[in-house]
């Protein structure tokens, strides 16, 4: 029995890391192929350390205008987005799980179904409104929907308040205290592990998004990183300048990769307490 249990412990963890080499390969490559020149790229056999080691591709990219405004813009989108959103998503979560209103349930189901329909149907309906009150070429399509909440991270939420005792939400207005004091002073400090592991794959979500700011983006100095790194992508791929899309890769990946080293602490809380209470 504890041959067949210790056989079955290997071959999961073999099977782990070869599923961790299979997501990390690519990411060490694009980092050691964006220290090389363009010969480097297409030596044989494939060097995975750079020998010598090249920061060209770094130094010709922070020559370049349209990486610093894409970072810009999209550092003004992705927090403006989830900062924003993250405390209307908090607060909406609070309302469906612990308020007493009418319909309250009718208007979350509502809510979920938000999330069956697909982006595209919405897409041009959403593009011609925008349209129509000017917010075409400007960063504001991409920000103020956001600002009202995200479907998922308030669903999420929802599921963890439940969790919590009514009791706390009893006591706090016995007490007097509001409902917004109750939420930031009660509610807020037992699902911020919730709320930082939302905001985490929220923030990285609007970072890395490309298609709605391919639709409604046109000047190259209001694009976001993701479309910079496409139009980079297509003026020096034919050129095989490899090394340089790989850099500005690099750079579009260092936000997400700070974010989540920022946060990993309350991410592991999160998981733990799910597998707790689960």
């Amino acid at each position: 029995m504890m041959k067949k249990i210790k056989l079955s412990n290997m071959l999961i963890v073999l099977i782990l890391s070869l599923g961790a080499i299979i997501m990390v390969g690519p990411l060490l490559w694009m980092i050691s192929t964006s220290l090389k020149d363009k010969a480097g790229v297409f030596q044989l056999p494939p060097q995975w350390i750079p020998n010598p080691v090249r920061f060209d591709a770094y130094k010709r990219l922070s020559e370049l205008d349209t990486l610093f405004s894409g970072i810009k813009n999209t550092v003004i989108v992705s927090l403006s987005v989830t900062i924003i959103g993250t405390l209307t998503s908090s607060l909406a979560a609070f309302s469906f799980a612990k308020l007493r209103m009418p319909f309250k349930d009718v208007l979350f189901l509502l809510l979920l179904a938000a999330l069956m329909i697909p982006y595209p149907a919405v897409m041009i309906p959403q593009f011609m409104m925008f349209s129509k009150i000017g917010w075409v070429d400007t960063l504001l399509p991409l920000i103020i929907p956001g600002m009202f909440g995200n479907i998922t991270m308030i669903f999420f939420l929802r599921q963890y308040l439940s969790n919590i005792p009514d009791s706390i939400v009893e006591a706090a207005k016995i007490d007097g205290a509001g409902y917004l004091q109750t939420f930031f002073q009660l509610i807020f400090p037992l699902i911020r592990p919730a709320i930082a592991a939302q905001f985490i794959l929220w923030f990285m979500g609007a970072w890395n998004d490309y298609l709605a700011p391919l639709i409604y983006l046109n000047s190259p100095e209001k694009q976001t990183l993701q479309v910079v790194i496409a139009n980079l992508n297509a003026a020096y791929a034919i050129q095989t300048d490899y090394p340089l899309i790989m850099a500005a890769s690099v750079v579009s990946l260092l936000p997400v990769l700070v974010v989540f080293i920022i946060f990993q602490k309350q991410i592991i809380e999160s998981v733990a307490l799910s597998g707790m209470k689960g």
